[in-house]
């Protein structure tokens, strides 16, 4: 397997796992808006001035991970890097309440439940980016965790998140132990992006099994006011 491919996660996943649904242009690639609102590009020296006034509206802002380029007329706003953590061992599974995968029926308790916990990232059609499972506690979607950008050999683990009325009982590890699990029996390497402002999540991966492989740069792309 290619690590480097993780250096630049957007593009590798659109020009492989998701080249079906990539809207490209040269060096350039997104994802629909109604999938994830990122962009990708090639490389850092790729001229890529045409094909983002092609795929970028004007007044939309999305999201770069990895590798920016030169973007004149294009402004930048630089977030603080994630951290990147990848797992490459089974992971133990807690007991717990029964998982479920989670199809279109689900759709409106996971767009309530990714509003409240997991704002900014998750779309109308996030869910057909890859296989999302759940746990149901008295009827409600309390917690979930799902796949999102992915290669022929590595395979991001996202969204993972619980309800705050169903925390502390040990769901999102559970869930994330699991679908780590089923990747890595499938010869995919799991990884995953967490921020450095929440603690609590990094220590949870960190617990579980994951390890830290980089700090990865992270930067929302705009047009500048003409």
């Amino acid at each position: 397997m290619d690590a480097s491919e993780l250096d630049n996660p957007f593009w590798s996943s659109l020009r492989t796992r998701h080249c079906g649904i990539a809207l490209s242009q040269g060096g350039a690639a997104r994802y629909p808006a109604d999938f994830a609102p990122f962009l990708g590009v090639t490389n850092a020296e790729a001229d890529v001035a045409q094909a983002f006034e092609t795929l970028i509206a004007p007044g939309e802002s999305l999201y770069m991970l990895g590798i920016v380029p030169k973007t004149g007329r294009w402004r930048l706003e630089a977030f603080r890097p994630l951290a990147q953590m990848i797992c490459e061992r089974p992971l133990d599974v807690i007991d717990g309440p029964d998982t479920i995968e989670l199809t279109r029926t689900h759709r409106a308790d996971v767009l309530a439940l990714t509003a409240l916990v997991y704002p900014h990232y998750f779309r109308e059609r996030t869910m057909e980016m890859g296989r999302y499972f759940g746990i149901y506690q008295d009827g409600r979607l309390a917690a979930m965790a799902g796949e999102r950008l992915g290669t022929d050999g590595f395979q991001e683990i996202s969204a993972i998140c619980t309800h705050p009325d169903f925390n502390g009982r040990g769901y999102a590890r559970r869930l994330t132990a699991m679908l780590s699990n089923d990747n890595l029996s499938r010869g995919r390497i799991p990884f995953l992006h967490v921020s450095h402002d929440n603690p609590r999540a990094l220590n949870m991966y960190e617990r579980l099994g994951y390890r830290h492989r980089r700090d990865i740069g992270f930067w929302s792309i705009s047009r500048n006011p003409d």
